[in-house]
């Protein structure tokens, strides 16, 4: 009797495993049978070189926004989300930023203000949308012949507004949900750099910091921080810090030496960004020399390259753009 309720039992349990491991084994393919599981590449902002969660930076165009630069003007809203940030040299010797928007959509940036010449040059190949705050006859015929859908204040409906406890012009602030709403061509736009794969080392030589000699006070200070892996910038002797408490630190800092038309300083002074020039690229704790270059189109976008030919690529993330004069040099701490 013990003998065949053993038995029974044996044959029991080897019966619920192999229908366990029957079970199991169903629900792996077939061997040669394609998988119907399929992962998607991830989104690439073009403007950062770095992953976009949320995809966005791929279904709009570009938002330039022009930013005053001066004492008046501190603290600035938004800055430290833009994907590019070009430093100018305009009329009086000052500096603007012409900073550009893809993969954030800050609620505040500012302050906006007026357009100049350069700034033509810069949005050409980008296209998109341009907002600023207005200009004289001249800047805003220049702006007006590139292809850029423009927004000013008087345009801008709920996309501009101004703070009321600051005073004028010192005070007007844009939306950037309220002003990609206004489309803008082509989606997405172009990328500006070449990124350095993850891991890739950049050959070039190590730098602490270093000045960018802008006229008057307003000459700009990058130090190296190795602990973000960006570039700290210091402004009119103080940390630069936007208005929601964040230090100005990108991951690179291209230094440009452009030709200013008509000299600089002057009125219709622009930096002139076709053809070619030196440039000093500023990543992952070095210097890396070479020459930039734009084709005679002035969709054409500025390329990077060192004494050999070699692309310089960027490391993923913001960039900031120095249009610094001809012939004027940095000062390099090693």
């Amino acid at each position: 009797m013990r003998k065949i309720l053993l038995l029974v039992l044996i044959a029991a349990v080897l019966g619920g495993g192999y229908g366990y491991l029957h079970k199991k084994s169903s629900s792996t393919p077939t061997p040669g049978t394609p998988s119907t599981t399929t992962m998607s590449p991830p989104v690439i902002a073009p403007l950062t070189g770095l992953v976009d969660p949320s995809g966005g930076a791929v279904k709009r165009a570009a938002l330039t926004v022009k930013i005053e630069n001066t004492p008046d003007a501190l603290p600035q809203w938004g800055v430290n989300l833009a994907d590019v940030v070009y430093e100018e040299i305009v009329n009086g010797g000052i500096t603007r930023l012409a900073a550009i928007f893809n993969s954030h959509v800050p609620a505040k940036l500012g302050p906006v203000r007026s357009v100049r010449p350069t700034d033509t040059q810069v949005v050409w190949p980008l296209g998109g949308i341009f907002a600023y705050s207005g200009g004289a006859a001249y800047a805003v015929a220049s702006i007006s012949q590139a292809p850029v859908k423009l927004i000013d204040e008087s345009s801008a409906g709920a996309g501009m507004f101004r703070d009321p406890t600051r005073y004028a012009p010192h005070n007007l602030y844009a939306r950037a949900p309220q002003l990609f709403a206004f489309g803008g061509k082509p989606i997405p736009p172009p990328a500006l750099f070449s990124y350095r794969p993850t891991g890739q080392l950049v050959t070039g030589s190590p730098v602490k910091r270093f000045v960018v000699p802008f006229p008057s006070i307003y000459p700009v200070s990058w130090s190296w921080n190795a602990t973000t892996g960006s570039w700290d910038r210091t402004l009119f002797g103080k940390a630069d810090v936007t208005g929601t408490g964040v230090r100005e630190s990108p991951k690179n800092v291209v230094v440009m030496w452009a030709d200013y038309v008509h000299g600089i300083g002057t009125m219709a002074s622009y930096a002139n960004l076709q053809g070619s020039g030196p440039v000093a690229i500023f990543t992952q704790g070095k210097e890396v020399k070479g020459t930039w270059s734009r084709g005679s189109s002035k969709s054409d976008v500025v390329t990077y390259h060192t004494k050999s030919g070699a692309t310089i690529d960027v490391t993923p993330g913001q960039t900031w753009v120095e249009l610094l004069n001809l012939g004027v040099p940095l000062t390099i701490t090693k």
